[in-house]
């Protein structure tokens, strides 16, 4: 399967999806003015990855300075879709939210997204100094 990169602009962060070693990453600010634009491509790449993925890991890093009400119910989509696939196909998923120490509203945020999942591994992964 291709990778997907989606470099960062001034409102989206960069996402990398990285097939072959079966990693996700966002990384940076996200408040774009059109997120159903902006996922789209996101959620086709994942749905056609999840249907070959088979008992590898698939690792998400989640490591974002800024996200807007939008982007944080893009994430909540996302993190219940990976869910669904832990609970209903047995998986094997891990999210890694990533913040830095001195941002207590990011562990914040990373705190409420693990408090709504059940299945989902959620790590808070705080960052190195």
């Amino acid at each position: 399967m291709e990778n997907l990169a989606i470099e960062a602009t001034k409102h989206t962060a960069k996402v990398s999806f990285d097939a072959d070693n079966h990693v996700l990453e966002f990384q940076g600010e996200s408040y774009p003015e059109n997120m159903a634009q902006f996922a789209e491509p996101i959620f086709a790449w994942l749905e056609k990855y999840l249907e070959q993925l088979a008992e590898q890991t698939f690792t998400v890093n989640i490591d974002l300075t800024y996200f807007n009400s939008s982007s944080s119910k893009m994430l909540l989509d996302l993190f219940d879709r990976l869910e669904e696939e832990v609970e209903n196909n047995g998986k094997n998923i891990i999210v890694n939210w990533i913040y830095d120490a001195e941002d207590d509203g990011a562990e914040e945020f990373g705190e409420e997204f693990q408090e709504d999942l059940e299945s989902l591994t959620f790590n808070l992964v705080q960052k190195e100094g």
